[in-house]
C-alpha cells in the first residue's frame, strides 16, 4: 500500500514596508523557494506587504492583491506567523511591533534606530507574550555579527570591539582616498547608486553607525548607551588635505565605531568617529561598501568579520536568516533568543558598569588648522598646545598664496578628550585661525 507523502507546514509571512530591503526579501524568498523549503522543512508563503503608496512603481513585481496601505491588516491577520518590520523610523514601527508581539507573532526587524531607542521594551514584550524578536539585519548588513556575539563567541568578554558599520561612508572615504576627489563630488555618485539614506544625516553624520554601536555594546556588555551619551562625529569635514597627510604618515581614514571596556575599573566607552588607522591593519583595507567588525575576546583573541554593509542583497540576506530562526522557533526547535529571559545574563554583564569620562578616553590626535599666513601664527598655535600639555609628534605646513592663508597639519602624542576639547576651544579664540579647527583621532588597537 503506497504511503501518502506528508504535507509540509506552511509558514505565512507579512511585510511592513516594501522599499529596497522589503523588495529584496520578497524577491529572494520567491526565487529560492524550493531551496528554502528543503533547508527549513516548511513552505514559506508571502501573504501581504504594507506600503504607503499603492500606486508607486517598484522594481519587484507583486500582485496588487498582496499590497495594502493599511499596516494593521498585516499585524492583525491571525494567519500570519512572522511579521518583518522594514519601514524604519521609531514611532509607527514601535506601535506596530508591540502590537504584533502582543498578538504572539514573531517579529523580524532591520530597524537599528528602533532597537537602539526601545530595545529593552521590545525584548520584554516578546518574553511577556511568549514570542521572539530577531534583529540580525539591524547591524552590519551581510555580517552575522549578532549571532557571532550571542553564540559563537559566548565564552568571551570583550575589552575591544571596533569596526566599520556604515557602507555609505566607507564608499565615500574609499573613493576620496583612491581618486583624489572631494567629498561633495563622490556624495553625488553615492546618491545616484542608492547608497545614501533618505535622511542623509544618518549616514554622513554618523547616526546610523552609532545606533549599531549601541546594539553591539548592549550585546557585549549589557548596558544600553544613549547616542547623546556618546561621542558621535561624521565624515562631512574630511578634505583631501586630511587624506593626503594620512597617506604620507602611513594611515587611511575610516569611520570607526569603537567600544572599549576596562573590566578592572568597570568602565565602558562607546564612540563613533572618523579616525586615522594604520594601513597595516586589516580593517584599514576594508573598502567600498563593505563593513568590518573586529572583536577582541579574552578567550579567543581577535576575530575579524567582513562583508557587504550596504545594498539590498546584504540586508535581505540577514532578514531571511532571521526568518529561518523564526521558523525554527515555530517548529519548536532550538533557536537563538534575545529577550528578557536573558535579563539576568545582561544584568550581570552590565552590573555597575560606568561610562568613561572624557579624561579617560585616550588617543593620539590629528589636528588641521586653517590660519592667516602671518609671522608669529605658528608660535601662538604651538604655545597653546604646549600650555594644554599636548605634545606634537609631526607637523607640516601648506601655504596658499592666493588667499594669504596656510594650512597647518599636526599629529600629537597620546592625550585625552578633555585636554583636546580645551585645546580646540583656545585655538578657536585666535584671530589668526580663519576656520573651525578640525580634529581626528588616531586609532591604535
Amino acid at each position: 500500500m503506497e504511503q501518502k507523502k506528508q504535507s509540509k507546514r506552511v509558514i505565512r509571512i507579512g511585510l511592513l514596508g516594501f522599499g529596497t530591503v522589503g523588495q529584496g526579501v520578497w524577491k529572494h524568498i520567491r526565487a529560492d523557494a524550493s531551496e528554502l523549503e528543503r533547508r527549513l522543512g516548511v513552505k514559506l508563503e508571502l501573504v501581504r506587504a504594507a506600503v504607503s503608496d499603492l500606486k508607486k512603481k517598484r522594481a519587484v513585481s507583486i500582485p496588487a492583491s498582496k499590497l495594502t496601505d493599511d499596516p494593521y491588516t498585516v499585524v492583525d491577520d491571525p494567519t500570519i506567523d512572522i511579521v518583518c518590520e522594514l519601514i524604519g523610523g521609531t514611532k509607527l514601527a514601535r506601535t506596530l511591533t508591540l502590537r504584533a508581539l502582543k498578538a504572539g507573532k514573531i517579529v523580524v526587524s532591520a530597524n537599528k534606530a528602533l532597537i537602539c531607542q526601545h530595545g529593552a521594551e521590545l525584548f520584554s514584550a516578546a518574553l511577556r507574550h511568549g514570542t521572539h524578536y530577531f534583529f540580525e539585519a539591524s547591524v552590519a548588513g551581510g555580517i552575522p555579527i549578532i549571532k557571532t556575539l550571542r553564540e559563537g563567541l559566548v565564552a568571551n568578554r570583550f575589552p575591544l570591539i571596533f569596526g566599520i558599520l556604515n557602507g555609505t561612508s566607507n564608499y565615500i572615504l574609499t573613493r576620496m582616498e583612491r581618486e583624489g576627489l572631494s567629498f561633495p563630488d563622490i556624495l553625488g555618485d553615492a546618491r545616484a547608486l542608492g547608497y545614501v539614506e533618505a535622511d542623509e544625516s544618518l549616514d554622513l553624520d554618523g547616526w546610523d553607525a552609532a545606533h549599531k554601536a549601541v546594539i553591539l555594546a548592549y550585546l557585549a556588555h549589557g548596558r544600553w548607551v544613549k547616542p547623546k551619551e556618546m561621542l558621535v562625529e561624521g565624515i562631512r569635514g574630511i578634505t583631501q588635505h586630511d587624506i593626503a597627510y594620512a597617506r604620507e604618515l602611513g594611515y587611511k581614514i575610516k569611520l570607526l565605531a569603537v567600544i572599549t571596556r576596562d573590566f578592572n575599573a568597570n568602565c565602558l566607552s562607546v564612540r563613533l568617529h572618523p579616525a586615522l588607522i594604520s594601513r597595516r591593519e586589516m580593517m584599514a583595507n576594508v573598502d567600498e561598501v563593505y563593513n568590518g567588525v573586529s572583536l577582541t575576546g579574552d578567550v579567543v583573541g581577535t576575530t575579524l568579520l567582513v562583508g557587504r554593509g550596504a545594498g539590498q542583497d546584504a540586508t535581505s540576506s540577514a532578514v531571511i536568516s532571521d526568518i529561518a530562526d523564526a521558523v525554527y522557533a515555530l517548529q519548536g526547535w532550538p533557536a537563538p533568543r534575545i529577550c528578557e529571559e536573558d535579563e539576568h545574563i545582561y544584568a550581570d554583564l552590565g552590573e555597575g558598569v560606568e561610562l568613561a569620562g572624557p579624561e579617560s578616553i585616550r588617543s593620539a590626535y590629528y589636528l588641521r588648522l586653517h590660519v592667516k599666513d602671518q609671522p608669529g601664527v605658528l608660535a601662538r598655535v604651538t604655545d597653546i598646545l604646549s600650555r594644554e600639555g599636548v605634545s606634537i609628534a609631526t607637523m607640516t605646513q601648506h601655504q596658499e598664496p592666493k588667499t594669504g592663508t596656510a594650512t597647518l597639519l599636526f599629529t600629537t602624542h597620546q592625550s585625552n578628550e578633555k585636554v583636546m576639547a580645551a585645546t580646540l576651544k583656545n585655538l578657536k579664540r585666535l584671530s589668526s585661525v580663519v576656520e573651525k579647527p578640525f580634529l581626528l583621532r588616531i586609532f591604535q588597537p
